[in-house]
């Protein structure tokens, strides 16, 4: 009994964080988005997302999250190739400077990148004193995919490092035995077994890409609508807690089949981060 006393209270600071900033806004968010002002039950805040101005803004978020990922992917990968074969004081130190930019506030890094690429910004300046064309890219889908790929990309190359490094030398030195090739190593064994991590890291590079509103507004001038925009102006602007609630239970649809394909693909947990 005593234990389970002691369970009880060890667990209750986590019970009533979940129960105040999980639970019940996730209810809140389901009861403004399932009933109109009048508190009567409706779906037509959900089926919103059918307007051709909602179903715009995420179809053009599915895009660029999925061109996103595609991108953090391809450079991820290799990345983390690389330093699952360097030895410990190497990888950590090299791994500890490529998360450094994570310390910094998210919102500093996009201004950042907003400084760079702005028409009188620092790359168009460099470029200007070499007479080379100017770079106009601020406020286009090509820059929200830029903000995107830096900020999120860490989150790519640690779930598929961490598989990586668990990956037993035998296990490939055996395929080389056998005669695999290179290629046909990494094809038929690498790859599969790192499947947990890039699942993992697509998971967790294309829901926030989704979801991200303050880079669209930042990096695409606000010009850019996103979902995530959508959903935020609803809240803040339009002050209709009822539209904005059904939208974002829209999304929350995507992000409960991206659990459930992490769930499927990673069952032991091996592309969780360190």
């Amino acid at each position: 009994m005593n234990k389970k006393l002691h369970k009880l209270l060890y667990s209750g600071p986590y019970l009533f964080w979940s129960a105040a900033f999980i639970i019940i806004p996730l209810c809140m968010v389901f009861f403004y988005g399932l009933t109109d002002k009048t508190g009567a039950f409706t779906l037509a805040n959900v089926m919103a997302i059918a307007s051709a101005e909602h179903s715009k803004a995420l179809w053009l978020s599915i895009g660029l999250s999925l061109i996103s990922t595609l991108i953090c992917f391809l450079l991820a990968y290799p990345l983390a190739m690389i330093l699952a074969h360097m030895n410990v004081n190497q990888h950590s130190f090299i791994v500890l400077i490529f998360i450094l930019p994570m310390w910094m506030n998210f919102l500093l890094r996009t201004l950042a990148w907003q400084t760079l690429l702005e028409k009188t910004g620092v790359i168009n300046s460099i470029l200007s004193f070499f007479h080379l064309p100017s770079l106009n890219i601020i406020n286009t889908p090509s820059a929200i995919v830029l903000g995107m790929v830096y900020n999120f990309l860490p989150f790519m190359v640690l779930p598929i490092y961490n598989v990586l490094v668990k990956i037993d030398p035998n296990v490939l030195n055996a395929a080389r035995d056998l005669g695999a090739s290179e290629l046909q190593t990494f094809l038929r064994v690498t790859f599969p077994l790192s499947l947990p991590g890039v699942i993992s890291g697509v998971t967790m590079v294309f829901v926030p890409a989704l979801t991200t509103f303050v880079i669209s507004n930042l990096l695409g001038g606000s010009k850019i609508l996103l979902i995530g925009n959508v959903i935020e102006q609803e809240f803040t602007q339009a002050g209709n807690w009822h539209l904005g609630s059904g939208l974002s239970i829209v999304l929350m649809i995507f992000i409960i089949i991206n659990m459930v394909a992490t769930s499927i693909f990673d069952k032991e947990g091996e592309g969780q981060t360190l």
